[in-house]
């Protein structure tokens, strides 16, 4: 509630922690809500598929945690373009300084989003 209160007027910044997240899961339960909804073949498209995540935003910065350098089926769909940072310091340990060497990092690399 404290966070909450204190974030409720921000406007440009989304912060999504997940935690037990399956992203093929995800993608099969987006598929049956299309299916659900009678949308016919020819217009199921990623945009349909994106609308009917659970988090339809694409993720800019995706930080993984206790050393591990996997996405361990993490936002399949919303991380593809995403910059990966890996530390190996835990999560329990994650600092604010922490937070600021991620986001410099991710601040000093030069972003493609699949172009050449």
């Amino acid at each position: 509630n404290n966070i909450v209160e204190k974030t409720k007027n921000n406007n440009k910044l989304i912060l999504n922690i997940c935690f037990n997240y399956g992203g093929m899961q995800d993608i099969v339960n987006s598929v049956k809500r299309i299916v659900d909804a009678n949308i016919p073949s020819s217009e199921i498209n990623e945009e349909a598929l994106i609308n009917n995540l659970l988090i339809k935003d694409p993720v800019d910065l995706l930080i993984r945690t206790s050393g591990e350098e996997r996405i361990s089926n993490f936002m399949l769909v919303n991380i593809s373009y995403a910059e990966l940072y890996f530390t190996k310091v835990l999560w329990p340990d994650f600092n604010e300084d922490d937070l600021k060497e991620a986001v410099n990092e991710y601040y000093s690399r030069h972003r493609r989003f699949g172009s050449i």
